[in-house]
């Protein structure tokens, strides 16, 4: 009997540990499954995530650049004038100049002292135009007091005579025409209440309203002034003024 039961017992103690390790086998392989389980679909959450950043990254910094790349091209070709400049150039003809007078706009008019001379002053009307433009054969000019109120006795010089040919003094544009009046060519005693000269670039087609008026400054003595045409230098404009009054 002590030898059955002690059998009995054994089996029995066989039996529970057979149990206890098969619970323990499955236990361990469902907490393996868990475990892993979660970090597989983490891992594959991650790779999916990363690769959609990817692409929209991508995405995003390739459309970026496309813009920016037309943007810049498109301004670039805009902004060129080189053509509208060579279509814009003026006129240079004289045959143009004949048929169109010169606008006060379009001329800047300069006096000052011949260098060498005491009593000789040069005109200088620069045509800063796009186009040729025709001047009378030479500038309306008188001589007068700066604060009078009636300019009825200004002096006027004599010019030239004899005068023909082309039907204006054709000036070309960043050009100038150039007349030279000699306020005193004697040298003798003259007015010295003058001390103004009046300038119209174009007597013949520009308002009086027009003139300028220039400061001859102090000391200035007018007796006879001579005024000659319209010339391209100073040297030729003082030959003229000395045909002044010449019949």
């Amino acid at each position: 009997m002590s030898t059955l039961r002690n059998r009995t017992t054994i089996l029995a103690a066989a039996t529970t540990a057979v149990l206890a390790l098969a619970l323990t086998a499955c236990g361990g392989d469902d907490s393996g499954t868990k475990s892993a389980g979660p970090a597989s679909d983490a891992a594959a959450a991650a790779a999916s995530t990363d690769a959609t950043d990817a692409k929209t990254t991508g995405t995003a910094k390739t459309g970026g650049a496309g813009q920016n790349t037309g943007a810049t091209k498109t301004g670039t070709s805009k902004t060129g004038t080189s053509n509208g400049s060579a279509k814009t150039g003026g006129d240079t003809s004289d045959s143009y100049a004949y048929k169109h007078p010169c606008k006060s706009a379009d001329l800047s008019v300069r006096v000052y002292p011949r260098q060498g001379s005491a009593t000789q002053q040069v005109i200088e009307v620069n045509n800063v135009g796009a186009n040729s433009c025709g001047l009378s054969y030479f500038p309306r000019v008188s001589l007068g007091a700066a604060k009078a109120s009636d300019h009825s006795s200004d002096i006027q010089p004599t010019v030239p005579g004899g005068l023909g040919g082309a039907p204006a003094y054709p000036v070309k544009p960043k050009t100038a025409a150039i007349a030279v009046i000699d306020l005193n060519p004697s040298g003798a005693n003259g007015l010295t209440w003058i001390d103004e000269m009046n300038v119209l670039a174009d007597g013949d087609h520009m308002p009086n309203a027009e003139t300028q008026n220039f400061e001859l400054g102090p000391d200035v003595k007018v007796r006879d002034p001579k005024l000659g045409l319209y010339r391209s230098t100073v040297a030729e404009a003082v030959s003229s003024m000395k045909q002044a009054g010449a019949s």
